[in-house]
């Protein structure tokens, strides 16, 4: 999103409700990525977080009359998304949550070896490099639901903690205490285990036909090296408040961001178009 003021966004937001389709699309267009993303977190798979994002996004289109501008329009926004993803009950780990006792067991204890070639043709470091970025976003699931929505507020999105401890109800002071917490837990598993980010034994190159042959990386599928990054400038510039990383944020520089898959662009974009819109803007 394009840098604007609080007033200006609480203008945009204004003539949406009163039926102005380009200020609907810029508002929409500008926070998709941050939505999607936050959602990829959360929830651990593209299909769950496409699925999610919509949900928040047509959530945010039909409350936009009660945006007052009493808080910057990305921290109302993160508000309604983190409220919606908190209760979320319908991505692949709700009902099979991980932990990291379960994660650590399966890189120690897991049969990679006299597993045959199952690449299907696709190169060996595409394949190591998918799975890098889908295990390193599934390990989040380990987090319980809140630990891991500070977890990602801090740590990729740095949100400041007066707006971290607003969005999720809780004062700045207990919310840097969790959040120097769950880093550190966050970062110790890292070490022991994960050689890529840490100084573990385990290397995506070696688990990639065990990850195919568990089902966890699929080679016709892969999300992640097909989607395009955005910098974390960029990602940073769709919000106002910021803070400086402690010593740790250099371990966590797996948590890049993606552009939103054009199918969900799409369908947004569907939607926009379609004849809901005349009900949507009443809403």
């Amino acid at each position: 999103m394009e840098k604007k003021t609080n007033e200006e966004l609480q203008a945009l937001a204004e003539k949406a409700t009163a039926g102005d389709k380009e200020a609907l699309e810029a508002l929409v267009t500008g926070v998709q990525d941050m939505v999607f993303n936050l959602s990829l977190r959360m929830l651990g798979t593209f299909a769950d977080a496409e699925d999610a994002a919509q949900d928040i996004l047509l959530k945010m289109i039909t409350h936009l009359s009660s945006f007052r501008g009493e808080s910057l329009f990305t921290t109302w926004v993160f508000r309604i998304a983190v409220n919606h993803l908190k209760d979320y009950k319908k991505h692949m780990f709700a009902h099979a949550p991980l932990s990291f006792e379960f994660y650590g067991d399966d890189i120690k204890n897991g049969k990679i070896q006299d597993i045959p070639d199952l690449a299907q043709n696709v190169e060996q470091d595409i394949l190591a490099e998918e799975l890098k970025m889908s295990c390193t976003n599934v390990m989040l699931q380990c987090l319980d639901t809140e630990s891991r929505c500070i977890f990602i507020l801090g740590t990729m999105f740095r949100i400041d903690s007066r707006i971290a401890g607003e969005i999720l109800e809780m004062t700045p002071e207990a919310y840097r205490q969790r959040l120097s917490r769950i880093r550190k837990k966050m970062a110790g598993f890292l070490e022991q285990y994960c050689g890529a980010y840490g100084g573990g034994t385990c290397r995506c190159r070696d688990r990639v036909n065990y990850a195919i042959q568990s089902h966890r990386l699929n080679p016709r599928q892969l999300d992640y090296t097909k989607t395009n990054e955005i910098s974390v400038e960029t990602m940073l510039d769709v919000k106002h408040a910021m803070e400086e990383m402690d010593d740790l944020s250099q371990d966590f520089s797996f948590c890049k961001a993606y552009q939103s898959p054009e199918h969900m662009k799409c369908l947004v974009q569907e939607l926009l178009n379609s004849a809901q819109f005349s009900v949507i803007k009443n809403a």
